[in-house]
């Protein structure tokens, strides 16, 4: 993003808060209010019960634990036999209980990335915004990675973590009280005092998870950073390799391939170096994680281990202890197994809550300077185009009318010309509301519907038809009458091809492609037509003949044409000039 006096402009922070607690709550609002709120609900609350009813299906595996055990050390045979029944019966309960749960947790990553790509999209294709949002800096480059890829893996995220942290704290809920009741079994024997302590295998198991949780957290916070800088240069990457490839032809006519790969290398090169330092925290990160799970192993029994060989521990008593001690571990070491995943989780936040949170405030992340005054853009009652006092902000300098006001009534032909560089594209952004900084007043016509068409007009990806007929929907437009508009401008030979997908933008040289956008002038018949260098491709004598095929089909649309030199259009019996003048 670049100021007015053409100085790069810092990146305006959002509104939404920068803690996660924050962007999580701008997030949740947001989807209560969504029209497919009530499906995530509905899952969320299947997924909630049926980790409810795991934990007392854990509780009661636990239970079983102690009859086994105590089963095997009596060698009782007929116990030993109730008990492995009784084991099958628990396990095929789990087991439905974790496939439910499977496809739960899948529906609802299916059903949270629906609603927000959707909400994201919706933000981003409102009118202008994603044109304002590539004048926005950092935050507007390569904005197709936050809306695929970052929602992709925050919804994921989420979900996972969300149920994994719902679950982890149920269970921590479920046996913290059992694993305090079964600490009183745990006796210290000095000389010939025995003393219990309440809630020891509790207060160690607390220990042990708040210690692995801070060194784990100590190792993870640098990948936050880390993560949101390998996502960036990924998009910029991928980006690269897009643009070589839309750019083929051209770099092929220059030889300019060496240069293309040297410019993808040094891409490449700043992803890796990302990647590598990546590498080292996963590993500094690893050690942490890995040694916290293989100490957890013994843990539980070192810990247990004086009230067993004390004798006041069973064999049955002690493997209970330890299960409750491993489902309260595995409870508590939530974070510490997931200190990966958080880190990433929280970089895909920062960069979704960043985007979403500028296209909330697009004016305001995209406005060149924050001294620039606004454009005042409203409708008229009349039939008339009026430009009051007009001036247009440019990056070094502003761009108005030399001949001051402009009034242009329906079916008049107005040509604006100006030199290179003077800003009347800019002017013309301006009249279509997507450049919103300068001065005076632009007041369009109340009635009558207007087009814009551009240099180079856009061809949406699809069949032949789609691009003739955009914007307006597939039906609405009948078959004759696009191969009409099409024969009129000149492409009759495409009429044949009206349902062909291919990339239109490709295959049709610019010329065609400038001759498609008036045959949808013809198609949508608009009141008031406003051209930027619409024809710059074509030559005099056929500009002449579009002009006046305009003139016979349309000869009531008011006509404002935005040309370099007015010397080739003799059908514009007015003419205004635009000129560039430096701003101090």
């Amino acid at each position: 993003m670049m100021t007015a006096a053409g100085k790069p402009a810092a990146q305006r922070p959002g509104e939404a808060g920068v803690s996660a607690i924050g962007q999580l709550g701008a997030l949740g609002r947001a989807l209560l209010r969504a029209r497919g709120r009530h499906r995530v609900l509905a899952i969320s609350a299947g997924l909630v019960a049926v980790i409810a009813i795991n934990a007392a299906g854990q509780i009661r595996l636990n239970l079983w634990q102690g009859d086994f055990y105590d089963a095997l050390a009596r060698k009782a045979t007929g116990d030993f036999l109730v008990q492995t029944l009784v084991f099958l019966a628990i396990v095929a309960v789990l087991l439905a209980l974790v496939v439910s749960q499977v496809w739960l947790l899948e529906m609802l990553k299916a059903r949270l990335r629906e609603w927000l790509t959707n909400d994201l999209i919706g933000r981003w294709l409102a009118p202008s915004h994603a044109y304002r949002l590539g004048l926005a800096g950092e935050i507007g480059t390569n904005p197709d990675q936050r809306l695929h890829e970052d929602a992709r893996k925050l919804t994921e995220h989420t979900a996972e973590l969300g149920v994994g942290l719902l679950q982890s704290t149920l269970l921590l809920a479920s046996f913290v009280g059992v694993l305090w009741t079964l600490s009183a079994g745990v006796a210290f024997h000095w000389g010939e005092r025995t003393f219990t302590v309440p809630g020891y295998m509790v207060w160690c198991a607390l220990a042990y998870a708040a210690g692995g949780s801070a060194l784990a957290w100590w190792r993870a916070r640098p990948l936050v950073r880390l993560n949101e800088a390998l996502y960036g240069r990924e998009a910029e990457l991928r980006f690269g390799m897009v643009r070589v490839a839309e750019s083929a032809e051209g770099i092929a006519l220059y030889r300019g391939e060496s240069d293309e790969r040297a410019r993808l290398g040094a891409m490449l090169d700043r992803v890796i170096d990302v990647m590598c330092r990546r590498a080292g925290g996963l590993a500094q990160l690893t050690w942490v994680t890995s040694a916290y799970g293989w100490l957890g192993i013994v843990a539980p029994v070192l810990v247990a281990a004086p009230g067993y060989f004390g004798g006041d521990l069973s064999f049955g008593g002690l493997m209970m202890v330890v299960g409750a001690f491993y489902q309260v571990q595995q409870a508590l070491r939530w974070f510490v197994d997931n200190a990966p995943r958080i880190a990433d989780w929280r970089a895909t936040l920062t960069r979704v809550m960043a985007l979403r949170d500028a296209l909330d405030h697009i004016d305001r992340a995209a406005r060149p300077d924050d001294a620039v005054p606004r454009l005042t853009v409203s409708r008229g009652d009349a039939p008339r185009f009026e430009l009051r006092g007009v001036a247009v902000r440019l990056r070094n300098g502003e761009a108005h009318v030399a001949e001051g006001d402009v009034s242009v009534g329906r079916g008049e032909r107005l040509l604006v010309v100006g030199a290179a560089g003077a800003g009347k594209s800019t002017l013309f952004r301006a009249i279509a509301g997507i450049w919103p900084w300068g001065r005076g007043e632009i007041v369009l016509p109340g009635s009558d519907g207007l087009l814009f068409l551009p240099n180079r007009p856009y061809l949406p990806p699809g069949t032949l038809r789609d691009s003739v007929i955009y914007p307006a929907p597939r039906g609405s437009v009948m078959d004759e009458a696009a191969r009409t508009a099409l024969s009129e401008v000149g492409l009759g030979h495409l009429a044949a091809e009206l349902d062909r997908e291919a990339r239109w933008d490709r295959e049709l040289a610019l010329d065609e492609q400038q001759r498609l956008a008036f045959a949808r002038v013809l198609l949508h018949r608009p009141g008031w037509l406003f051209m930027d260098d619409a024809a710059s491709a074509l030559g005099g004598t056929e500009r002449a003949a579009l002009r006046a095929t305009l003139d016979r089909l349309l000869g009531d649309m008011t006509v404002i044409a935005f040309e370099r030199n007015g010397e080739e259009h003799a059908g514009f019996p007015r003419r205004i000039h635009v000129v560039r003048t430096a701003v101090p």
